[in-house]
């Protein structure tokens, strides 16, 4: 392969995972046509055979993996190409179909499927346009430098071995990861007066934004009894045409919350494209997602784990840590990504310090109990089992937010790196800003801190803070407020700004 070639496809890769454009619009070109996809399947062989060290080259008992798509337009035909790429290279291959991401690590694991490895079709919630590739062996999901070596080794040149051609078969992931979740639900409820239908007399409400998780509504909730009527945007499409299915975006929480508060629920729940992140809305319309989605996550996880660590990402809530703590348990603030969150959570528990939970404000959050895969079903099921079990006092999951102090406000400001050199341009604004904050009255250089620069404001300001660090995907600077005082946000954009408009390379519209 040409080192053109190899730059081409490099530029496809998105930290842990591969995306781009998948179908052609006005202004984007397609960067994942079918010979590309079968290229990376082939790296993905290579490196199943030179680094996983499975035995590719077989011919007595080939390889399985099974691949499976969220319900983006062009899944089938990525996956109808990458199916071609693995048989071609002696794999044998389980067509899933519909499924999730957190379901293709599951079929490394259930030993009716025997796979040794999986592939996911999926680009998030990203626009319709796009799609990618999550890959998965029984150890866990690849890393950033995986993706690398896959993408070096794209090309049918460098499958070298002997082999035979592989078969294809089809199987209904979701249909045994609904059973499954099922299972460890009612293993969960120990207080059921119907242990078979534990979630009877809830009303849950379940929005899939049109992505994969329309299941966990009808095969999952409605057969352990509960009332899933006002369920919204179930049916799988690829235009994805209500709303973005993020649960870390405000239109969708809006969208869920509306739907409860029509319906009388109890719960409203809400998935991204893929199922690996979630989030909630509590019967008085309060959404659970970001800080309050840690906070009840790592209430139960210290309730069942004393004294144990919470990883999260970078731009928590100081009430969060304060929260945490009460709790006694401990928060590890670490860089925003969800590999690296759990990453880190893995690497705490090699050296010794128990952590239960790795999880970013936008979602992910994975559980050590569960292989630390970011599962945004696994997720709602252990928050259901805790919500059921506090209903006998009278409670529900919501009460574990007591004791969690909210801001006063929050805000956002995204600024767009114009140059060509975005890594250097970001670090040498986020340098400045540093020396700035030192400088500035009311602002202090928060030093637990890994990711940017961060800033805790007194004084005029009151107490609250500010980050502002790279996004991991996008040519932004992304700058986080958060205050305990009425429009002390505002006065502190105010005061900024002309730091800002002082640097070269960005584009300070937004502030």
């Amino acid at each position: 392969m040409s080192n053109t070639q190899k730059n081409d496809l490099s530029a496809l890769q998105n930290g842990s995972d591969i995306r781009g454009i998948a179908m052609q619009t006005v202004n984007k070109e397609v960067t994942l046509p079918n010979q590309v996809i079968e290229k990376i399947g082939y790296g993905f062989a290579v490196w199943l055979k030179e680094k996983k060290h499975l035995a590719v080259d077989s011919l007595d008992k080939p390889v399985k993996v099974a691949v499976g798509h969220d319900s983006r337009l062009s899944g089938e035909r990525i996956k109808t190409a990458l199916i071609e790429a693995l048989t071609n290279a002696g794999i044998d291959v389980v067509d899933v179909g519909l499924a999730t991401t957190p379901a293709l690590f599951m079929a490394t694991q259930y030993e009716q499927y025997d796979c040794e490895a999986s592939i996911m079709i999926t680009a998030s919630h990203l626009p319709f346009e796009y799609n990618g590739l999550k890959f998965f062996t029984a150890s866990g999901g690849a890393e950033h430098e995986d993706i690398a070596y896959i993408l070096e080794h794209a090309d049918w040149d460098a499958v070298t071995w002997e082999n035979n051609q592989g078969v294809t078969m089809k199987k209904n992931l979701l249909e045994e990861y609904s059973a499954d979740l099922r299972k460890k639900i009612i293993s969960g409820i120990k207080t059921a007066s119907n242990p078979d239908m534990p979630l009877k007399g809830k009303h849950i409400v379940v929005d899939a934004g049109n992505g994969a998780g329309g299941f966990f509504a009808t095969e999952v909730l409605e057969k352990l009894g509960a009332d899933i009527s006002g369920s919204q945007f179930l049916e799988p499409d690829g235009h994805f045409p209500n709303h973005v299915p993020n649960p870390d975006n405000k239109e969708a929480m809006e969208s869920i919350k509306t739907a409860v508060l029509e319906n009388k629920a109890d719960m409203g729940v809400i998935f991204d494209t893929d199922v690996d992140r979630s989030a909630l809305v509590d019967r008085n319309g309060q959404a659970v997602n970001r800080n309050n989605l840690i906070a009840v996550i790592s209430a139960i996880a210290i309730q069942e784990n004393p004294g144990t660590t919470i990883v999260t990402s970078s731009a928590t809530s100081e009430h969060l840590k304060d929260f945490i703590e009460q709790l006694g348990g401990h928060q590890n603030r670490y860089i925003t990504g969800y590999r690296n969150v759990i990453n880190q959570a893995i690497k705490l528990n090699q050296e010794g310090t128990h952590t239960s939970v790795a999880i970013e404000t936008s979602g992910h959050a994975a559980l050590k109990e569960n292989y630390f895969l970011d599962d945004g079903a696994y997720l709602i099921a252990k928050i259901l089992i805790a919500d059921a079990e506090m209903a006998v006092d009278g409670k529900n999951f919501s009460s574990l937010l007591e004791n969690l102090k909210q801001p006063v406000e929050t805000d956002e400001v995204r600024f767009k790196i114009t140059t060509d050199t975005v890594q250097q341009t970001g670090e040498t604004v986020i340098e400045a800003f540093s020396k700035f904050i030192q400088e500035a009255p009311d602002l202090e250089v928060e030093p637990d801190n890994l990711e940017g620069v961060r800033a805790n404001t007194l004084g005029r300001y009151g107490s609250g803070w500010l980050q502002m660090r790279m996004s991991l995907h996008e040519p932004l600077l992304v700058l986080y407020f958060e205050s305990d005082q009425k429009d002390a946000i505002a006065q502190l954009k105010n005061d900024i700004r002309s730091f800002f408009m002082k640097q070269e390379g960005i584009d300070t519209s937004s502030l």
